[in-house]
């Protein structure tokens, strides 16, 4: 995973470093150097926290979890990035993260640098006394680098607004008279958080994958039809018919883009499967995603797993493994689960046209090549998922002014600022035979290394 975003950010760097146009006044040798420092800068973090939290249990044990927080760059303005609560966590992966939040901010035009935080452990392993005493300890373990105006985390995989909520208590307290509303963002309401904020991620996903397939395609289709690129024709089929969506996760993510889809009035949408890390739900006709999603609600998070289940509630589903969703015939597939879930081995079974990454990096290096070269669109992370980091910075913003956003504002504002980023870079897209993704670094790329050269960090 960390050598994909590497990989891809060099040759956006290789891209820029032939385009005269691109920094015209740095010439030569002097042109040479600074790219090579670029490189360095965007290839590796700023700095890697790491500590033990030592948590006593109320079986009366006592453990140490490993934690991280890591601080890949803030040219843009402070450090930003979620902090994960997985048994899979590990510094390799939070500071590839850390350094997609830093791309993730430069390509949406948000004033933040990119961050990332991780806890290695199943919070299904642990009571709640025992996660609230988890989440205190990591800001107090951690305390010294974070704040409203150095490094601002949020919830990311199991973690939540209960979670945010401990933290930025446990930070009041740590720095009493000091601003503290910004020093946590994904809140509650109650605390101080933004309306729309859960939803955000979901919506943003979804919301990318609509406008490129409806909005921006009505607008732009004389440019589609005139043009020999391959993406081109693969969205021109998509056009005025409908589609079939399968989700892969069923989590805060993968839950409010599947029923984004299925409430849609743009596009005759039918979402015939969903997942979880239990099982596959199938249904050629269509799934009914509102009381799927009651049902998740009801039991902590998980999909009906049994006949008899699904018969209650008045659901008709076919119950397959879990990887089945990855490998239905249908023409959209939005991946909103764990990263590397299509690679090498699975690739050549995956038929979707149409890929959204809900998650970070769930297609490997050597799988979005695969697919690219099939003319297979990819919505890449770094723009289908970025509605959370938006709709932070939102509420951020409102913590500053305590003045606070009605939802119906939150998701017109985060619409405006995706739509921005996608009028941007889809016009490129079309235009020129890189696949999406590379179009979303070169953007982010072009944006830092601009500010970075402004101020002077490159000699």
């Amino acid at each position: 995973m960390i050598s994909q975003t590497r990989d891809i950010v060099q040759k956006s760097l290789d891209a820029l470093l032939e385009d005269e146009s691109f920094l015209p006044e740095v010439k030569g040798e002097t042109r040479k150097k600074a790219f090579t420092s670029l490189t360095s800068i965007l290839s590796t973090p700023n700095h890697v926290h790491k500590s033990y939290l030592r948590i006593p249990l109320e079986d009366e044990k006592v453990v140490r979890i490993p934690a991280f927080r890591v601080q890949h760059n803030n040219a843009l303005g402070p450090y930003k990035g979620g902090i994960r609560f997985h048994e899979t966590v590990n510094e390799e992966e939070v500071v590839n993260l850390a350094s997609l939040m830093t791309l993730k901010n430069a390509l949406h035009d948000v004033p933040f640098g990119g961050g990332k935080g991780g806890i290695i452990l199943n919070p299904r392993e642990y009571t709640e006394k025992e996660l609230h005493l988890i989440a205190r300890k990591y800001v107090q373990y951690f305390s010294d680098v974070l704040g409203p105006d150095k490094d601002i985390p949020a919830p990311d995989m199991g973690s939540g607004e209960r979670e945010m909520d401990w933290m930025m208590a446990e930070y009041k307290s740590i720095r009493p008279g000091m601003p503290y509303r910004g020093s946590f963002t994904g809140k509650s309401v109650v605390n101080g958080g933004s309306l729309g904020r859960r939803e955000a991620t979901g919506k943003g996903v979804f919301f990318t994958f609509r406008y490129l397939v409806h909005d921006f395609l009505r607008e732009q289709k004389s440019l589609l039809t005139k043009t020999d690129n391959v993406f081109a024709k693969t969205a021109l089929d998509f056009e005025d018919r409908p589609l079939t969506i399968s989700v892969q996760g069923f989590g805060n993510v993968g839950s409010v883009a599947a029923l984004e889809a299925h409430q849609s009035t743009h596009l005759q949408n039918k979402v015939v499967a969903v997942s979880d890390r239990n099982v596959t739900l199938f249904n050629s006709d269509g799934l009914d995603i509102p009381t799927l999603v009651e049902f998740t609600m009801k039991n902590k998070g998980d999909l009906p797993t049994k006949d008899d289940q699904l018969k209650e509630i008045g659901v008709k589903a076919e119950i397959r493994g879990r990887e089945e969703v990855l490998y239905l015939d249908v023409d959209v597939l939005m991946l909103a689960a764990l990263e590397d879930q299509v690679h090498k081995d699975n690739v050549e079974k995956v038929k979707a046209r149409i890929i959204v990454e809900g998650a970070n990096a769930p297609v490997t290096t050597e799988a979005d090549k695969y697919l690219s070269d099939q003319g297979v669109i990819i919505i890449p992370d770094i723009l289908a998922n970025a509605g959370g980091v938006i709709v932070s910075y939102f509420e951020w913003l409102q913590g500053r002014e305590t003045q606070f956003y009605t939802e119906e504002e939150v998701f017109n504002l985060l619409y405006d600022k995706m739509k921005t980023t996608m009028d941007t870079v889809l016009p490129l897209f079309f235009g020129d035979p890189f696949p999406l993704r590379q179009n979303c670094y070169i953007h982010s790329v072009m944006k830092l290394s601009t500010v970075l050269y402004r101020q002077g960090k490159l000699y």
